[in-house]
């Protein structure tokens, strides 16, 4: 945003130089980029009136010119330009004087006629036609402004002043203008701020006679404000318009059109105006545009536009795209007598995308794209007709067009003084608080301020604590250490869970795997997941890569296989990898996935078979504090072979399934031997989990052993038999440990026998025959009835 200063002193009054300004200005929050002085290429250039004019005794083109310039003594000047009369009032390059492009100017003589100077062109000044539209553009330039001899040619042409550049940043639109920034300026040198409210006459006659407006599309457009001016003038502004302009970055045009640019520069309100000419049947629709509409705009392009875009349109073709430019066929020309003022409110993020997707971004869309305020459509489009009054470049017809189609409530928040200290470290006065906050707009109801409808980015407490800061001073904050309790680091429980897991397994001989969490279709088919499987419903990618990585994987066992027949084609023998990461269970409509964490094992090759495996899950669950996992057979796993599987569940909750990988599946990833596979619900055996270990001495008394051998059923798992003996055993049985399995003579068919080690022991004394006898007939008697097992003798 460039700040012309000489501007700036319409609203307030500042007695500082440009560095101090911008130092001061920087330290308030309002960044300042770069500072410019006009016309500082330019010395020693005065306005002269031609007294004479004679042709130059040596040449058939030069002119002799003797110049008032103000001077004691008229200065002679030899001049090429045709179009210099006597009396004309041009610009005179003095002796020693410096023009833009680093152009000194000497005396001397040209084809032995003394010159004292130059008389100089628009360009020479770094001027042009759109600056002066009444001056030639190849001749000298011919002043027709209020001026006399002597007088500078800086001041004279409006080179003069500074102009200030500051970096507003996209959460202060309310910057964007000369407005806002007067504003911050007062404030921040404590000076007096006067905004006055535009003042319109009007005319007579009504606008509801002329024009219509209707919004279909609410949500963005919430507001949209016009004007009806007739009898328009169209013609050049006038110079402090012009100059106010070009010391801005913008190209006077005419005065309606420089009106409409003018007020965007002041309030920050973009504006735009139409020839009512060439509105059918006079209404406005703000409408979406049609999908592949076109549209010629201003700068001549034909745009092809998309649904998803904002237009103005009127009953048969649109004329102008919302937030970004007018369209060529309601352009103001010459002929244009009456005309609409536009000033609306349109959506950031549409304005924002429309200019990004047809490459037009202007400074009416930039300052759109950050939000602009919905109450400022109807100041900014009555500044305007003020200004098409004292310009007489027409009559302001009486009444304002003005659709709401979506209002807000005002933001309200309580002053926190304390809270704001202690957020800032600290000591500020409440007073002085209300007052910065009452000079920015804030309006106070006791302790309740209603946050002003420019200022969309306070929205909480800390948002207010930083306007005080600012004009507090962040200099004058005393450094301070921080209090409290900060943010302790480390690992979370689960995290360190996680590592524990991955470290183990490691150590075990398997290597972590990395892979995609995406997948086909067909990767179920691959496992032999039936049809109907709830596992087969899936997230589906709404811009996959490819058919193979079009859904959102519900099981890593496709990921684990396709690892392990990946490392098979390449001929590694023995090959453990595992991999703890997440699958998407898909909720209902509209809810997210639940993502589940799992861990997988894999492995073929030397030491590698069901038991091997079924060791490592059990070290595993053991060195996660899991304790008491039950391993039950499985004999309609989809993708395990129907004899060598099996359930583990802790509690009753099945954590997981592990066992040999059916041969058939094995066979679709090109594996030919036996291959093992483990997947666990990483999260519910985190839940699983018992407390943490504490110390236990050692033993005091000793320990009592029995064995015991039960003949059983063979289909009864060794798991059910623990269990009873577990059940019957009570707090005194410290530990039941496997020795022997036995099938064969004696034992008759269909039966075995197994036999454990049972250990005993009391924390207060030692056992005897007669602790232990009871216990271990309970035990005998827990086997007979529970499972039909008999005593081996």
């Amino acid at each position: 945003m460039k700040l012309y200063r000489n501007w700036l002193d319409d609203f307030t009054s500042i007695n500082a130089d440009d560095k101090e300004y911008c130092d001061v200005m920087t330290m308030t929050g309002s960044k300042v980029e770069g500072c410019e002085v006009l016309g500082s290429e330019i010395s020693n250039v005065v306005v002269g009136r031609v007294i004479s004019i004679v042709r130059h005794e040596n040449s058939d083109h030069l002119w002799v010119c003797t110049v008032d310039a103000g001077q004691t003594q008229p200065v002679q000047i030899v001049t090429g330009a045709q179009n210099v009369r006597q009396g004309d009032l041009v610009p005179v390059a003095l002796h020693g004087a410096s023009l833009p492009g680093g152009i000194k100017i000497k005396k001397g003589n040209l084809r032995g006629v003394k010159s004292e100077g130059m008389l100089c062109s628009l360009s020479e000044l770094g001027l042009t036609l759109s600056d002066y539209p009444y001056a030639e553009e190849d001749g000298i330039f011919i002043l027709r402004e209020n001026c006399a001899p002597g007088d500078d040619i800086r001041k004279v042409t409006g080179l003069n002043g500074s102009v200030i550049e500051f970096e507003i940043t996209n959460n202060r639109p309310d910057c964007l203008s000369v407005r806002g920034l007067a504003r911050e300026s007062a404030i921040s040198f404590r000076a007096e701020l006067n905004l006055p409210e535009p003042k319109v006459k009007g005319s007579g006659d009504n606008i509801s006679s002329y024009l219509d407006v209707d919004i279909l599309d609410p949500v963005l457009c919430p507001r949209y404000t016009a004007r009806y001016v007739k009898n328009v003038k169209i013609g050049p502004s006038p110079l402090w318009l012009r100059t106010r302009l070009r010391a801005s970055g913008v190209r006077p045009i005419n005065n309606i059109v420089d009106i409409t640019n003018y007020v965007m520069l002041e309030y920050g309100q973009p504006m735009h105006s139409f020839d009512y000419s060439c509105i059918t049947g006079n209404r406005i629709i703000v409408r979406r545009a049609h999908e592949g509409e076109t549209m010629s705009t201003l700068d001549g392009s034909s745009r092809t536009l998309t649904r998803d875009m904002l237009v103005i349109a009127d009953e048969t073709k649109a004329i102008g795209l919302a937030g970004v430019m007018g369209a060529e066929n309601s352009e103001i020309t010459e002929t244009t007598k009456s005309v609409v003022f536009e000033s609306a409110n349109f959506n950031g993020v549409c304005i924002r995308k429309t200019a990004i997707a047809l490459g037009m971004r202007t400074d009416a869309s930039s300052r759109f794209e950050k939000g602009l305020d919905p109450l400022g459509t109807l100041p900014a489009v009555e500044r305007a007709c003020e200004l098409v009054e004292l310009l007489g470049a027409g009559e302001v017809v009486d009444g304002v067009i003005d659709v709401i189609a979506a209002d807000s409530a005002p933001v309200k928040l309580p002053l926190e003084p304390g809270r704001i200290n202690a957020l800032l470290g600290t000591n500020i006065d409440k007073a002085f608080m209300i007052d910065i906050l009452t000079k920015l707009g804030f309006i106070f109801d006791g302790d309740i301020m209603t946050v002003p409808s420019w200022r969309g980015d306070v929205k909480q407490c800390a948002d207010v604590a930083e306007e005080v800061a600012r004009f507090w001073g962040y200099d004058k904050i005393e450094p301070s250490l921080f209090k409290g309790v900060t943010a302790e680091g480390g690992l979370t429980p689960r995290q360190s869970a996680a590592r524990h897991a991955g470290e183990l397994l490691r150590g075990m001989g398997f290597y972590e795997m990395l892979t995609y969490s995406f997948m086909g279709q067909s990767s179920n088919d691959k496992v032999n997941m039936p049809a109907g499987h709830p596992l087969r419903r899936s997230a589906v990618i709404q811009n996959p890569l490819g058919e193979d990585s079009s859904v959102m994987r519900t099981t890593m066992l496709p990921s684990l296989l396709e690892t392990l027949g990946r490392n098979y084609s390449y001929r590694n023998r023995d090959v453990r990898v595992y991999e703890l990461a997440r699958v998407y269970i898909p909720g209902a409509e509209h809810e997210l996935a639940d993502e589940k964490n799992t861990l997988v094992l894999g492995c073929y090759g030397e030491g590698c078979g069901f038991y091997n495996l079924k060791g490592c899950v059990e070290a595993l669950l053991e060195s996660l504090r899991v304790k008491d996992a039950v391993f039950t057979a499985e004999k309609g796993a989809y993708a395990y072979h129907p004899g060598r599987c099996a359930k583990i569940a802790v509690n009753g909750t099945q954590i997981g399934i592990m066992g040999q990988i059916d041969p058939r599946v094995a066979d679709n990833y090109g594996i030919s031997q036996e291959i093992y596979a483990a997947e666990l619900d990483f999260d519910v055996m985190f839940a699983a989990r018992g407390p943490e270990p504490v110390y236990v001495p050692l033993p005091r008394f000793p320990s009592v052993l029995r064995d015991l051998s039960a003949v059983c059923d063979s289909d009864i798992p060794v798991s059910e038999l623990r269990g009873c003996i577990a059940a019957a055993g009570g707090s005194l049985l410290k530990h039941i440990g496997l020795f022997d399995v036995y099938t064969g003579s004696p034992i008759p068919e269909g039966s075995k026998s197994v036999s454990f080690s049972l250990e005993f022991r009391s924390d207060d004394s030692s056992l005897t025959d007669a602790d232990i006898s009871p216990i271990m007939t309970a035990i005998i008697d827990r086997l007979s009835s529970a499972l039909g097992a008999q005593i081996r003798r």
